[in-house]
């Protein structure tokens, strides 16, 4: 049974940024009849499966879930916050900060960010913790 998927407002909005760039880019792409696709469209589709896969499967072998000590939870200290791959090997990855809750069979996307010791200058994004509720459903096909 597919989890119910909540999106903090940081979370959503960096999310629609991604998908708003590759929307841009497949739009350029297309104009100038060129088939490769950038690296825009590629970063929203690694994204978008593995945003599906916590949907279905939250401990999904190709998400690579561990957990992160340094996110708190949002509603529980006892409960603890996840870091799941979204890309892999290569040197700036995306990670999707997620947690169980505040409901059964719900997860909240936390944060979607540059995993951490990518980005030691910066610190994480303040996340927002305002849940809101998900557009994605359970489809499984990359649309842009």
């Amino acid at each position: 049974m597919p989890y119910i998927l909540r999106w903090t407002v940081s979370a959503a909005a960096t999310y629609a940024q991604i998908k708003d760039a590759a929307r841009i880019s497949k739009g350029a792409r297309e104009a100038e009849s060129n088939h490769k696709t950038s690296r825009q469209e590629g970063l929203f589709k690694v994204v978008y499966e593995a945003v599906a896969y916590l949907i279905e499967n939250s401990r999904h072998p190709g998400l690579h879930t561990q957990d992160y000590d340094s996110l708190p939870h949002p509603w529980s200290n006892k409960e603890k916050a996840f870091e799941a791959c979204a890309q892999h090997r290569i040197p700036v990855a995306y990670r999707i900060f997620w947690c169980y809750g505040p409901d059964k069979r719900e997860i909240t996307v936390i944060a979607i960010a540059l995993h951490p010791k990518m980005t030691r200058a910066r610190p994480m994004p303040a996340t927002g913790l305002e849940p809101v509720t998900s557009g994605l459903g359970n489809q499984r096909s990359i649309q842009l």
